[in-house]
């Protein structure tokens, strides 16, 4: 019966915002905030590939984390604004398992593009003048080539354990197709499925936020040590913007695990604003703290303004 039932499960209905009052409305938000995102990440990746000045290893590792931002929104957001704003609930399959993958190769790719950078920092800072040196952009691209190998290769436990499953249920409880999601809608137990990817999800976020604390460890070190002034807020209008990304990322998702840690028991609704605010949140902040803050990505910007307006 169990087999007859996988068989028989070819789509899913997302049932995830079935309470919503105001679905109308809620779309109409996601859907603009989604341009948003979309397209300052864009801008940015654009303005960076067109300037050969900004072709620096701190700007490859913008254009990277942008375009995980862009590819993290678009594996989950469109799914909701057409459930939302044209009320198309179904998802078949194949394309639900494909979401879940990159949603969830995204996720793990947000973490280590912040660490990365933050690593970009700490090379600048302590190591100036062999700077160059150490990060070249050929190593940047091989180091960015290799992350995204080692989380495709972090995540292959996920269709290993989902592709298996017998489903029982045509209907996810949330807003998009995620793991929790398949997994709830199988026959089996859940709990052992969610510990396995909770120990793996507790791994990767400490130990790269880990790795981010002790590089700005070494950074506070470094301007302990300086007399000027004007260098030490060299530092830290250098390390500013990379420090608005670090809390914007990781905020909420501590919050969530403090939560759960503490046994506090969030209805489902509060779960998908969390997530929601998870993946837009850090997606839409980061484009305009790097154009705003960066003083050579928002000259490009301003130069180029002026010349479209002559």
């Amino acid at each position: 019966p169990l087999l007859l039932d996988y068989f028989l499960i070819t789509e899913f209905v997302i049932g995830g915002f079935d309470t919503v009052q105001r679905p109308l409305a809620v779309g109409v938000v996601l859907l603009i905030m989604y341009i948003l995102v979309m397209t300052a990440n864009f801008a940015n990746i654009y303005f960076i590939i067109l300037d050969k000045r900004l072709h620096q290893p701190m700007y490859l590792f913008i254009c990277n984390l942008a375009f995980v931002d862009m590819l993290y929104c678009t594996s989950s957001c469109p799914t909701m604004i057409g459930v939302l704003v044209v009320g198309c609930k179904t998802i078949s399959y194949v394309p639900c398992i494909f979401q879940m993958f990159v949603f969830h190769l995204c996720g793990i790719m947000e973490t280590f593009a912040i660490a990365v950078m933050a690593f970009d920092r700490f090379i600048a800072i302590g190591s100036p003048l062999r700077y160059r040196s150490i990060l070249t952009n050929f190593r940047c691209v091989l180091i960015t080539v290799l992350l995204w190998m080692v989380a495709c290769a972090v995540l292959s436990i996920i269709p290993v354990t989902i592709l298996p499953l017998p489903l029982c249920q045509s209907t996810l409880k949330y807003v998009f197709c995620d793991y929790p999601a398949i997994v709830r809608a199988s026959c089996v137990d859940p709990n052992p499925y969610f510990n396995t990817i909770s120990v793996i999800s507790f791994f990767i976020i400490f130990v790269t936020f880990g790795f981010i604390c002790f590089s700005y460890l070494k950074i506070v070190i470094v301007v302990v040590k300086m007399s000027s002034m004007s260098d030490k807020k060299k530092v830290f209008n250098t390390c500013f913007s990379h420090l608005i990304v670090i809390v914007c990322y990781y905020a909420p998702r501590f919050i969530l695990i403090v939560l759960t840690r503490i046994g506090v028991v969030l209805s489902l609704e509060e779960r998908h604003g969390l997530v929601v605010g998870a993946i837009l949140g850090p997606s839409l902040v980061n484009p305009f703290i790097y154009c705003l803050r960066t003083k050579e990505i928002r000259n490009k910007v301003s130069s180029d303004t002026k010349s479209y307006s002559i």
